[in-house]
């Protein structure tokens, strides 16, 4: 099965919750997620981030619905790593 080990997602979200607060509430979907959050724009009702999301096997769904609950979009997946497994067949 293969699994995401990292992503980098360009999101637009309003200024609250802040940086910090975004980064947890997506760090508490899963033991050992390590969240990077950089802003990089922000006008006046809304910012602009960049989020690097590492794990080990990270739940793509999970988190774009938590970046829906938080109110905010992802624009774009802006970077991935994935790792696959060989099946049982070794094919």
């Amino acid at each position: 099965m293969t699994q995401i080990k990292k992503l980098v997602l360009d999101v637009l979200k309003p200024h609250q919750p802040n940086a910090l607060e975004f980064a947890t509430a997506l760090a508490d979907l899963g033991d050992g997620l390590a969240i990077n959050v950089a802003v990089e724009e922000v006008d006046e009702k809304t910012e602009s981030i960049i989020v690097l999301i590492e794990g080990e096997n990270i739940d793509y769904d999970l988190i774009a619905e938590r970046i829906k609950e938080l109110g905010a979009s992802v624009h774009s997946i802006d970077e991935v790593e994935v790792v696959g497994a060989k099946n049982k067949m070794g094919e």
